[in-house]
């Protein structure tokens, strides 16, 4: 029932606005900017008297700020709701690692509308919603990528990446050499219609910035967030490095929209920004209740900006309720693309309020869950299921609960969660994923299986409990093992590399790589002794994992067959007290 009536509003809402002023002679040009772990109030805009942020500010001058404007309590999910316009537990999105950060694979994405209708597209950063092929970036719409998949990354200086998976060393930190990236798109595709989606990987931690921005901050004096219990929890070292993270970001957005107009292209150009959750961190957010990971306002709500000087007129305020899944169709709306989705879309356009016009709009729902917590907004209200109702029209803040006070209120929204729940499945993160990792797809010539989506055996450990930027270390003899649970996809012959740091005495050491039948052989020639970094640049003391300079090696070469299966690298003979840390394994199909 409420798939169906979100699906006429959407049509009805498209059909409405095609027929009005979204069609133009020249198709606007596309930039997404998704921050990472920025929370509402980590801009100037929104009254955080610790930074300033410019540029993202003089978006709402020169376009539209939607006031109400919501994503989910963590990053994958709310990016997969983006690129598909669609809730994501009816993706198979549960998680954010270990194959639960997937959306499934017969999911159509923004990239690939965009790309059928002419566009040039790529996306420059974070992806976070699978590696191999087909949940790569490069299977899913995009022509060129350049970031990392993973949920995060250890290091932001000149790291080890990924363009259309071969492995290339990055230009300096992370931010500006994305930004750069997307600039490099813009200019050579500046004469064809573009898509870019520029995913930042900051302020999450690893906590660093450069030195300019760190400098500005390290001793600020930081004016505390409205809420006690901000108050109480706020860490002023952490605070002060993702508030220098912040406008780090701002001036990359400042970089970007400044080429643009160098190119005399911003006018004809859509320049969104938003994020993917609430803060990392107990700082200023306007006294909104919870940060990441909640399902109150403060990890849910987001900024949101829409740059369009051709079609939104500056000083627009939407102040109606949106949503993650509500761009695909506006973005699709503006560009006068007629997307015909296999599967029906939660999103609606909302391109009729960010024109500026005053026009009759409904109230809706906007449902969000993690971790088996859902709640819903509508125009006025915010409720949890099994929990508190509260008036966010006049307390925004959360503070009192209503549910006795307006019981109608309460139970109708009740009864919407649960409907929404039993038609949508959501499931936990701690629920195991259930789907294998994929190999030898026809269309990838690389495939990476890092130790992130391996299990380790005997006494081989993770480095880090975080598992997206990990290394399997502790391998210390030759009956443990590391396995990886696979779907082959195709056939052919591929050559393998392993990637990885071990000290002299491990040279000499033999491997073994066997999937089915097939058992290929080598033995350590090299050492890379590759102590544990990212440390000196960290800011602010790390829960997730450090890393290390890894060296490549070639196992073999291994034919694949399809069909599910097992592959297991083992130590066959050992030469020294420890075989070796492994970080990755990459596939390469040979002609």
């Amino acid at each position: 029932m409420i798939l169906f009536r979100w699906l006429g509003i959407a049509l009805a809402t498209i059909l409405s606005v095609n027929s009005g002023y979204s069609q133009t002679t020249t198709k606007p040009n596309v930039v997404v900017i998704l921050t990472d772990d920025q929370g509402w109030g980590d801009l100037s805009l929104h009254g955080n008297p610790n930074l300033s942020t410019p540029n993202i500010d003089a978006m709402a001058r020169d376009g539209a700020e939607v006031v109400n404007f919501y994503v989910c309590a963590v990053c994958s999910p709310t990016r997969a709701e983006f690129l598909t316009g669609r809730y994501h537990p009816r993706m198979g999105v549960h998680s954010t690692s270990t194959g639960g950060e997937r959306f499934n694979a017969d999911e159509q994405t923004i990239a690939e509308f965009f790309r059928d209708a002419g566009y040039a597209t790529a996306a420059y950063g974070k992806w976070h919603s699978g590696m191999q092929y087909p949940y790569h970036p490069n299977a899913r719409g995009f022509e060129d990528f350049y970031g990392f998949c993973s949920g995060h990354w250890g290091n932001y200086f000149s790291p080890m990446l990924e363009h259309n998976g071969r492995l290339v060393q990055g230009d300096g930190f992370l931010v500006d050499d994305l930004t750069t990236r997307a600039i490099e798109f813009i200019d050579e595709h500046r004469n064809q219609p573009f898509f870019v989606y520029l995913p930042l990987n900051t302020p999450h931690s690893p906590m660093q910035v450069p030195d300019p921005y760190w400098e500005k901050f390290e001793n600020k004096t930081i004016v505390p967030d409205p809420a006690p219990e901000n108050q109480k929890r706020q860490n002023l070292t952490h605070t002060r490095a993702a508030l220098a993270m912040c406008e780090n970001i701002d001036a990359n957005v400042g970089r970007l929209i400044d080429h643009l107009e160098e190119l005399k292209i911003a006018d004809n150009t859509i320049v969104v920004y938003f994020c993917d959750n609430g803060p990392n961190g107990s700082r200023f957010n306007g006294g909104l209740r919870g940060r990441k990971g909640s399902t109150f306002e403060g990890g849910l709500r987001s900024p949101c900006l829409i740059r369009y000087p051709q079609k939104v007129p500056g000083g627009t305020k939407v102040n109606q309720i949106s949503a993650a899944i509500d761009l695909l169709p506006t973005l699709a709306d503006f560009a006068g693309i007629a997307p015909a989705p296999t599967k029906p879309l939660d999103g609606i356009s909302i391109a009729p309020l960010l024109h500026g016009k005053q026009i009759d709009w409904s109230d809706r729902e906007i449902f969000s869950v993690w971790n088996n917590k859902v709640t819903v907004r509508t125009e006025r209200f915010r409720k949890q299921l099994g929990g508190p109702l509260h008036d966010i029209a006049s307390d925004p803040r959360e503070r009192t609960d209503l549910a006795e006070e307006k019981p109608k209120v309460a139970a109708r929204l009740e009864k919407a969660m649960k409907q929404w729940v039993a038609e949508t499945k959501p499931r936990s993160s701690r629920d195991p994923e259930t789907r294998p990792f994929n190999l030898g797809h026809p269309d990838a010539i690389f495939t990476q299986l890092p130790a992130r989506d391996a299990t380790p055996h005997g006494k081989i450990v993770r480095s880090n409990r975080f598992p997206n930027c990990t290394f399997m270390t502790e391998w210390t003899n030759t009956e443990d093992q590391i396995t990886w649970e696979l779907e082959v996809l195709g056939e052919g012959k591929y050559e393998v590399e392993m990637y990885y740091a071990c000290p002299d005495s491990s040279v000499g050491t033999m491997l073994e790589l066997a999937l089915g039948d097939e058992i290929i052989r080598a033995s350590i020639e090299q050492a890379n002794e590759s102590p544990l970094s990212g440390m000196q640049d960290d800011r602010f003391k790390r829960v997730e994992g450090y890393v290390k300079d890894w060296k490549p090696m070639k196992l073999g070469v291994i034919e694949l067959k399809p069909g599910p299966a097992t592959l297991t690298l083992r130590a066959s003979k050992m030469t020294g007290p420890e075989v070796a840390d492994m970080r990755l394994l990459l596939f390469r199909k040979l002609p």
